[in-house]
Order: C-alpha cells, then structure tokens, then sequence
C-alpha cells in the first residue's frame, strides 16, 4: 500500500508541468490533443438535405472535411450513390468505420460522439418534450408533405388536380402549426437553439427550390428563417457548401425560382 501510493505521487509530479520533477514524456501522454480524434467526413449534395449536417456541423464548432458534390443535373451523381445503398444525401463516415445516412441519424451520431452532446435536450429538462416533438417534426411531417407535393409537380399535375389540391391543403395545415408554434417561441424547443431548429430549416429554404410553397401568410416563419440563417453558423455553412445560393431568396414569401435543372427535368 505504502508502494503504491509512492508510485502515485511520482506519477502525479512527473505529470505536473510546475513539479521539478516533472518529464517531458508525459507531455503528449496526457495532454488533451494526445488521442487521435476520430475524423469526421461529411459527403454534401449541392442544394439538398445534407445542408443542415454541415450547418449542424459549424453550429456544433467541430472539425469535419467537407466533401461537396454537384448534382447531375437533378439527382445525385455516381459518386455519391456509391456512398451508400440508399443513394441519397446526407451520408456521414468517421475513421472509426462508421458510415451511415439519414439524416436524424446523422445528427445523433455527430452530436454524441463528435459533439459532446450540445444541442440536444437531455430527458429531465422542461423542454424536452418539445424539443423531441419539433425534433421528429420535420422528417416525420413537413418533409413529407412537401415531398408529395414535390413529387407530383415532377409529374406534372396541374395545381388543379385533385388530389394536389389536397396536398397543398396539408401543406397549409401543416406551415399553420409551424407558424403558431414560431409565434409562440424565438426556436422550436423554446428559448434556445437546438437541433430541431437545425434540421428544420433546409425543408423551410432549399426545398423550396423543388417544392415552390408561398410563405406569404406565415409571418412568424419569415421571421425565424432571416433569424436562422444570419447565425454565422448558418453563413460558414453557406461558404463553404452551398456558396451560389442566394440565401435572402428564402426569406421571402412568394417561392424561389426553380432549381434550374430540375424545371428542365420536369
């Protein structure tokens, strides 16, 4: 016993960069850059979804290569489909064998093993309950409603088909429950910004691209997008992934122009 806690207090001066006895081996041994950090990659298609994995990756302020793709013209190109099976963006890989797609997934993966676990909220917390809401929101609910409506504009249905009269009502339903909750609330969760308010924005910008929804009538959601992407974490994003949009294009109501090539592709 007596041994052992010698050997402590040796190990706990050689260790100490005040101690005289202190050995410049441990220097790397212990410092906080001595383990190899995991490598984070981010596979980026060029005005999709993947936008927010980089904007979740710059908000989070960890380091990550960016490897961007353009797209060819409308969907991915080779190179990105052979990434992963499904074919589609976000895909993420670290050197720790790990690659996957989904974005929700993605955001989980980033945020507890590059992350430190930021901007999620911890069960316990009064806000949680919102926050796994709005969490689920976008993937579970806006997302696929725009995408029908997205869906059917490629196939060329009239705004006056039926059944696209009908999914533009649920689009409406579903920006008036955006727009209430925006009014209630600076970000989705409460007071503060959180994953929620990063995966929700691409659906509220870029998709319109693809998706021309009118904004219009929802002042609340105006508001937050001129909110959102001033963050300078959102400006980073654009800078280095999608640096040819016109970002203040969403901030109005009436939609964007078309994705060029996908008005081709029509």
């Amino acid at each position: 016993m007596i041994r052992s806690t010698s050997r402590l207090k040796w190990l706990a001066a050689a260790t100490s960069t005040t101690s005289k006895y202190h050995h410049p081996f441990f220097d790397n041994c212990f410092s906080d850059n001595s383990f190899t950090t995991m490598v984070l990659t981010v596979h980026h298609l060029g005005h999709s979804q993947s936008d927010r994995v980089v904007f979740l990756c710059e908000e989070l302020g960890i380091e990550y290569q960016l490897k961007k793709y353009d797209r060819s013209p409308v969907l991915s190109p080779p190179e990105f489909k052979a990434l992963h099976p499904i074919g589609a963006a976000p895909v993420i890989e670290d050197d720790g064998g790990v690659k996957m797609a989904e974005t929700a997934a993605c955001f989980e993966y980033i945020i507890n093993i590059h992350g430190k676990g930021n901007l999620l909220v911890k069960p316990g917390d009064k806000t949680y309950p919102e926050f796994l809401y709005w969490y689920h929101f976008t993937n579970g609910t806006l997302q696929p409603s725009f995408g029908r409506t997205m869906a059917m504009t490629m196939a060329g249905i009239p705004n006056d088909n039926a059944t696209m009269a009908r999914y533009n009502q649920r689009n409406q339903t579903v920006l008036k429950l955006v727009d209430d909750r925006l009014g209630e609330v600076p970000f989705l969760a409460g007071e503060e910004f959180t994953a929620a308010d990063a995966m929700i924005i691409f659906s509220l910008t870029t998709m319109r691209e693809f998706c021309p929804v009118d904004l219009s009538a929802y002042k609340n959601i105006l508001s937050y997008i001129q909110k959102i992407v001033t963050r300078p974490a959102y400006q980073r994003y654009l800078q280095k992934g999608d640096p040819d949009i016109d970002i203040q294009q969403f901030t109005k109501g009436p939609p964007p122009p078309v994705f060029a090539a996908f008005k081709q592709h029509k």
